[in-house]
């Protein structure tokens, strides 16, 4: 953890280290992971049982892989009403964000042709839930609701459970959340099951949620066998400020990003000075105060930067360059910064919206492109969950008039089959 000025020799070589984060190596697991998934393919419930014990360290029979009604009824009475209170309420605002992606189905007609896009909800969706360094209720949450909103017929949950028991709030969120199956299995061997499907686990159309680099690499791998939402990095924060930010605020929402992983990639940009040596005193003072202190100092010590540079507006073309997962603007004029930015998964603006509110509650998703792909891509959503078909009627005389020109672009690419197909309607067309 250190303060980089823009006039230190390693100012750029830094920045380049964070720009190019992307360049992650799933190869190095690869075998394990194909194995893996050879296995649940040939072997099904078999072997998924069988590396459970193994890296999960806990036995199951296939009959206890579903988490029952009455196991859910016991989550209950292990969550207060304050935590079932802020989960429905989480839930109310996430759901009504989402309700406002909802895509239609449209057509419109000239000169006898039809034309139109057909907008349907997947049959059933797969959602992995981490559950090793920590419990993940608001994962449930965002990957859940968007496939509901679409309209999903079935949702699908899969997530480790410690000594063979789902933690109690993952159980209530996804039964607020209206998950209609969980099953207490984690890994790439859960993916594996929700790709090629076993006696027990229904095969999905599509995998989202995050998870560890085997659960990464085996999303990777399944990819067009299913849809998957994408592969996710470390998480991420970039911050952007200005003389007007507070740095025990700033401070204490890179340390929130911090403690989700050694990874995790907290990063400040500022243009003064005096608050990145006011933001590493308080970072210092603050992580004393935590308690994931070893998670969150190696993130530090490994991940975090402190940039200083001349000007907002460098600042804010690093953050372009970037692309964070996380943007937060604790500057004077935030929608006015806004206006510039291009490449960020989720946008934070002002000094009272920290990423933590996004993460739980204000209602936009929380799983976000990661690793710079925020230039190409885009939170999780209801269109992660609906299929597009194109649709097209032509009546005779629309064919007719249109036929001389398909015959000539068919001659390009030497295609006679697709002209002939034409040729046959308007020639019979001709003769009637």
């Amino acid at each position: 953890m250190k303060i980089i000025k823009h006039f230190d020799l390693d100012f750029e070589s830094n920045l380049r280290a964070v720009v190019g984060r992307a360049d992650i190596d799933l190869v190095v697991h690869d075998a394990t992971v194909r194995e893996i998934l050879k296995q649940i393919k040939e072997s099904g419930d078999s072997a998924l049982l069988e590396y459970t014990r193994r890296f999960d360290q806990y036995d199951l029979s296939a009959g206890e892989i579903r988490v029952t009604r009455g196991e859910i009824d016991e989550a209950h009475n292990n969550v207060s009403d304050e935590e079932v209170d802020a989960l429905r309420q989480a839930a109310k605002n996430i759901r009504e964000f989402h309700e406002h992606q909802d895509q239609q189905s449209w057509e419109y007609e000239k000169n006898g042709v039809l034309l139109g896009q057909s907008v349907r909800p997947l049959e059933i969706a797969g959602i992995y839930v981490p559950g090793g360094k920590a419990s993940y209720p608001s994962s449930v949450l965002m990957n859940a609701i968007p496939a509901k909103v679409a309209g999903v017929e079935k949702v699908v949950m899969c997530s480790p459970a410690s000594k063979g028991q789902c933690s109690p709030h993952v159980l209530v969120a996804a039964e607020i959340a209206g998950v209609d199956s969980i099953f207490k299995v984690g890994g790439a061997q859960a993916i594996g099951a929700m790709a090629y499907g076993t006696d027990t686990i229904p095969k999905v159309d599509k995998i989202v949620g995050p998870g560890n680099i085997f659960v990464a690499l085996a999303k990777r791998m399944v990819f067009g066998l299913v849809d998957i939402d994408m592969i996710a990095g470390p998480s991420e924060i970039l911050i952007v400020a200005d003389d007007s930010a507070r740095a025990d605020f700033i401070a204490a929402d890179l340390l929130s990003q911090a403690e989700h992983d050694e990874q995790a990639v907290p990063i400040l940009v500022t243009c003064s000075e005096k608050l990145a040596q006011d933001v590493m005193k308080e970072l210092e003072k603050q992580v004393s105060r935590l308690n994931r202190q070893e998670i969150i100092k190696k993130s530090l010590g490994d991940q975090c930067r402190l940039f200083v540079v001349e000007s907002l507006e460098k600042a804010i073309k690093i953050a372009n360059d970037i692309a964070p997962e996380h943007l937060e603007l604790a500057v004077k004029e935030p929608r006015a910064c806004a206006e510039q930015i291009k490449n960020a998964g989720a946008i934070f603006l002002g000094h009272y919206t920290p990423e933590a509110v996004g993460d739980y509650f204000a209602g936009p998703n929380h799983v976000l492109p990661t690793s710079g792909t925020a230039r190409f891509s885009s939170p999780l959503g209801v269109y992660d969950f609906v299929k597009r078909t194109s649709i097209m009627s032509y009546s005779p005389e629309a064919l007719e008039k249109a036929a001389p020109l398909i015959r000539v672009l068919a001659g390009m690419e030497h295609l006679d089959a697709h002209a002939n197909a034409v040729e046959l309607r308007t020639k019979k067309r001709i003769k009637d």
